[in-house]
């Protein structure tokens, strides 16, 4: 039996947080799943049995902050799994965390390792929370209170270039740092201690998470047709990142996923 929730944040968050989702599964058999990078750093509560990572040989962490992935992860979980997770908006993770986010990049960073004395504790008050409903008033009380003690003029630029970015599958680095009113150099370094990864990596992450919300819409797309419509340079561009990203050309995904873009989707 399984039992998949997304909850909505409170409206003073949206702007922060685009979602938490909840998780509770007691399966008997293993099932493995694949994740795509999805452009947004999260945070991962699991209340009970962590899942196993099989790309990388190891458990994940009891409680951790997933940075900007680099490529596609193949997980396995089996037995009673129990799992809340925070979904940032592509560039509001910055304001809640004291570390640049490049440090998490393609990484999964366990809390007590991040050395925040707050997070720590909340994750002990989710473990002793029983209801998740609770568990997320818990979360939603933590980012209020570090919102109000900070104020950051970078998030509002930069949530700008997100949504340029979100409309427009044409744009470079140099119209983005015009967005952002600042020069290349400085932008890409804002960009990626904000976002947790280059401007250059992002771009293809959407690019490809792009590419699924079309093929989504309709999987009779033409490939041709696709790769235009999302800012490739050509279909073989497209093929390449599609394989980096998710580690199927884009036919081989169609024939054993249903396409989805948790990207777009949900935008």
């Amino acid at each position: 039996m399984q039992s998949f929730k997304i909850i909505q944040p409170s409206p003073i968050l949206r702007s922060y947080i685009r979602h938490y989702w909840i998780l509770e599964s007691d399966m008997i058999n293993a099932t493995t799943e694949r994740t795509f990078p999805l452009g947004c750093i999260q945070i991962f509560f699991h209340k009970k049995k962590q899942l196993f990572s099989q790309t990388y040989h190891k458990m994940q962490p009891q409680n951790f902050i997933c940075g900007q992935e680099n490529g596609y992860t193949d997980i396995c979980a089996n037995g009673d799994i129990e799992m809340l997770v925070v979904v940032f908006q592509p560039y509001a993770a910055k304001i809640f965390f004291r570390q640049p986010l490049s440090l998490f990049q393609g990484e999964n960073i366990a809390i007590e390792d991040v050395e925040d004395r707050e997070l720590t504790e909340l994750t002990h008050k989710i473990a002793d929370t029983e209801n998740n409903i609770h568990c997320i008033n818990l979360i939603e009380q933590f980012l209020l209170h570090r919102l109000v003690a900070c104020s950051d003029y970078n998030i509002d630029r930069l949530s700008t270039v997100i949504q340029n970015i979100n409309l427009n599958p044409y744009l470079d680095v140099c119209k983005l740092a015009n967005t952002a009113c600042l020069s290349t150099k400085q932008f890409t370094r804002v960009f990626t201690e904000y976002i947790g990864t280059s401007p250059k990596k992002f771009l293809r992450i959407i690019r490809v998470q792009r590419s699924l919300f079309l093929l989504q819409q309709n999987p009779q797309y033409n490939f041709a047709q696709v790769a235009y419509s999302c800012g490739f340079s050509d279909q073989s561009h497209m093929i390449r990142d599609f394989k980096l990203f998710t580690g199927y050309t884009p036919l081989e995904y169609l024939s054993v996923y249903t396409p989805i873009s948790d990207y777009f989707s949900d935008s």
